[in-house]
C-alpha cells in the first residue's frame, strides 16, 4: 500500500504540471452553470431550475476527469518510465488505484465549487447540499474508470478523441444534465437507462431533493458500472504490462 501511495503522489505532481488544463476543467462547468441559470431567469418561463441543473452540471464536469486519467495513463505507457515501473512489485491493481486516488479529491473539490456557486445563484442551503456533494464520488469513480480503461488500451491522441469531445457529448445527451430525456421519447429514455450517465445525474438530484424514490437503483447502477470498468481497466493495464 505504501508503494501505491508513493505512486499516487507522483501522479499528483504530474497533474499539477498542467494547471491550465485542470483549471479549465474546473471552471468550465461553473461558467456553464452560471450561463444556463441566467438564461433561465431571462426567459418568460423558467427553463432550468437551479435544484435540477446543479447536479447535472456537477456530473457533466466529471467528463473532464475521464480525459485527465486517460491521458495520464496513455502518456505513461508511451514512455520508459512505466516500463521501469512494470519491474516493480506493484500489481496492475496497484497502478489503477494509484492513478485513481489523486483524482477523487479533485473531483470532490470541483463538486464543492459547483454547489458553492449554485448557492450564490439561489440554491437553498441544507444538509442535502452536503450530501449531494458526497454523492458525486460514485460518479467520479465511474468517469475516472472510463478514462483509465481508455488510457490502458489507446494512445494519447486516441484518448483525447474518445474521452474529449465524444464522451462529453454522449454524457450530456444521455444524462439529461440540463434537458429532460423524456422529451426525446420513451425509446431514448429506455436506452439511456441502460447507460450510467442518467443514473449519475438522477442520483445527485435524489440526494439534493431528499427523496429516496429510485435512489438505491441509481446508486447501484453507477457503482456497478464503476466497479466493472475499473476491473476491465486493471485487466487491460495488466495486458499492456505483459506486452512491455
Amino acid at each position: 500500500m505504501k508503494r501505491t501511495l508513493v505512486f499516487a503522489g507522483r501522479n499528483v505532481r504530474e497533474l499539477l504540471r498542467d494547471p491550465l488544463t485542470i483549471g479549465f476543467g474546473a471552471a468550465f462547468p461553473v461558467l456553464l452553470l452560471v450561463l444556463l441559470s441566467l438564461i433561465s431567469r431571462n426567459t418568460p418561463k423558467e427553463v432550468f431550475t437551479i435544484e435540477s441543473l446543479t447536479p447535472g452540471i456537477a456530473v457533466f464536469g466529471l467528463s473532464f476527469f475521464s480525459l485527465f486519467s486517460g491521458m495520464l495513463v496513455a502518456k505513461d505507457r508511451s514512455t520508459s518510465f512505466l516500463m521501469r515501473l512494470f519491474a516493480s512489485p506493484l500489481t496492475a491493481g496497484d497502478f489503477i488505484i494509484g492513478y485513481t486516488l489523486p483524482l477523487l479529491p479533485l473531483a470532490l473539490l470541483q463538486a464543492v465549487l459547483c454547489y458553492a456557486v449554485a448557492l450564490v445563484l439561489g440554491l437553498p442551503f441544507s444538509v442535502s447540499v452536503l450530501r449531494a456533494v458526497l454523492a458525486i464520488l460514485p460518479a467520479a469513480a465511474l468517469y475516472i474508470a472510463i478514462g483509465l480503461l481508455a488510457g490502458s488500451l489507446l494512445n494519447d491522441k486516441q484518448v483525447g478523441g474518445l474521452c474529449g469531445a465524444m464522451l462529453t457529448n454522449v454524457s450530456v445527451i444521455c444524462s439529461g444534465a440540463w434537458f429532460p430525456i423524456d422529451l426525446v421519447g420513451k425509446g431514448f429514455r429506455t436506452f439511456c437507462s441502460i447507460l450510467p450517465f442518467a443514473h449519475a445525474v438522477d442520483l445527485g438530484r435524489c440526494v439534493l431533493s431528499g427523496t429516496s424514490d429510485g435512489l438505491s437503483v441509481h446508486l447501484a447502477v453507477v457503482c456497478a458500472y464503476a466497479v466493472v470498468l475499473s476491473v476491465l481497466a486493471v485487466l487491460a493495464f495488466r495486458r499492456a504490462a505483459k506486452r512491455g
